[in-house]
């Protein structure tokens, strides 16, 4: 019996109880996955795909979203916006109405649809109208109509377009179970900050140029719980007020703080009932705030976005005011406007909107690397199995090692960009380009079945 346990525990040894753990979660649940930091550490992903190279499937995508993929159970969910084109004529009207119109762009009658996709073969199951919009406010070139990321829980799809409404689906039928449009901002430039699930609370950012706020709305009905104005001073022009930023919950001593970085400040809140328990100001103009905060070694990664993005590390334990007793460290130099940051370990990854690349140690802000990736870049990157994907604005897919040296592993490129940030499922990647969706995973080519 000795010998028999000794062999069970040299075979226990050899292969690690986690073996069976080896592909990423089953579900990419929100934006930036199931704990909001763009980690599939143990999915087997191929380094190398093209439009014809570890593509399982490539399907079309109604209409126009930056929405990022989320999945469960077997489906892939998006939204988008189909829209109704403007004649010349009430393009003209339009356009006179606007101060600025040289960055922005005019939309005509909007359909605003949740999508949802087969994951294995990459058909349309639902197809569902949400939200029709007679006359929707202009959007930045660079934005869409349906960027937020939806949220699935409790068999639940959360699909959410800023002012224009949120609705809630059954995941598995479609069925739309509630809708509501109670909460209006002027986004300016279209909506794009992401909502969140806790505890039966939908949460989501509504930063404008005319109101800035934070609200929680029941998953159950979307009735709003609890809405909390931002209470600190703001920059005196409105177009440096709004935020598009997406929340994220860490805990400290047991408890949760949702951390919500707005124009000029990060808030944390609770998130039962909205109270105010920290605040820390940037420093300098910060607003059009879009990067998604991450957490890790007791302090929350926060980019300030524009004019120039700042990198703030801050520790999440404090009250009241704590810009001067809280602020560890930052960085001031190619820090992204648009896309998150990744932590992996003890190191910091990210990249800016312009391409340059940067690793940086997490806790003293020490620079390791920095290096030049090709294109533009708005979706945010992903750490998978030791190496990190970078998506460019003009459809090339960068693989790195995620360690303190830089090592580039292969540039990859499809057919139209990526704005969008990915989703992972087991071992299979989902992509949203402003064209397709691909599922990207390692395919015998003999078996290769493409859709358009």
């Amino acid at each position: 019996m000795t010998a028999i346990r000794l062999l069970l525990l040299a075979a226990l040894l050899i292969v690690p109880p986690t073996a069976h753990v080896v592909a990423g979660s089953q579900s990419w649940t929100e934006f930036r996955g199931p704990d909001g930091q763009g980690h599939a550490a143990t999915a087997r992903l191929p380094v190398e795909f093209d439009e014809s190279k570890n593509v399982a499937w490539r399907v079309a995508v109604p209409g126009e979203g930056h929405s990022s993929p989320v999945a469960s159970d077997g489906h892939i969910w998006l939204t988008a916006a189909v829209e109704s084109k403007l004649t010349p004529e009430e393009e003209k009207v339009r356009l006179a109405k606007i101060k600025n119109p040289r960055s922005l762009k005019l939309a005509g009658k909007l359909s605003l649809r949740a999508l949802c996709f087969n994951s294995q073969s990459g058909d349309i199951v639902h197809n569902v109208e949400l939200f029709t919009i007679d006359e929707p406010e202009p959007k930045h070139q660079l934005n869409s109509y349906a960027s937020p990321t939806s949220v699935i829980d409790d068999g639940r799809v959360y699909c959410h377009f800023g002012t224009y409404g949120t609705a809630a689906l059954h995941a598995k039928t479609g069925e739309i179970i509630w809708k509501s449009d109670k909460l209006h901002c002027d986004h300016q430039n279209g909506p794009g900050s992401s909502p969140i699930v806790w505890e039966g609370l939908l949460i989501a950012h509504f930063d404008g140029i005319d109101e800035q706020f934070i609200a929680a709305l029941s998953t159950k009905d979307g009735n709003v719980v609890w809405k909390q104005k931002r209470t600190s001073p703001m920059n005196k022009t409105k177009e440096f007020q709004k935020a598009y930023c997406t929340p994220t919950i860490v805990e400290h001593d047991g408890q949760p703080l949702l951390i919500s970085p707005a124009a000029d400040w990060v808030y944390a809140y609770n998130p039962g009932n909205g109270e105010q328990l920290w605040r820390a100001h940037y420093g300098q103009l910060g607003f059009s705030t879009v990067p998604r905060p991450i957490s890790g070694h007791g302090m929350v990664y926060v980019c300030t976005s524009y004019m120039k993005s700042r990198l703030l590390a801050i520790r999440y334990d404090g009250k009241g005011d704590i810009t001067k007793s809280h602020m560890m460290w930052q960085s001031d130099s190619n820090v992204p406007q648009k896309p998150s940051l990744l932590l992996v370990d003890d190191n910091l990854f990210m990249v800016s909107d312009k391409g340059i690349a940067t690793c940086l140690d997490a806790k003293t802000g020490k620079q390791h690397w920095r290096e030049r990736l090709d294109g533009n870049y708005s979706a945010s990157p992903l750490f998978a199995n030791g190496r990190i994907y970078f998506f460019s604005q003009e459809g090339k897919a960068t693989v790195i090692e995620a360690g303190s040296e830089f090592k580039r592993i292969a540039t990859n490129e499809l057919d139209s960009g990526f704005m969008a940030s990915p989703a992972v499922v087991d071992d299979s990647l989902f992509l949203r380009t402003e064209s397709h969706l691909y599922r990207i995973e390692f395919v015998n080519p003999k078996t290769l079945g493409l859709k358009r």
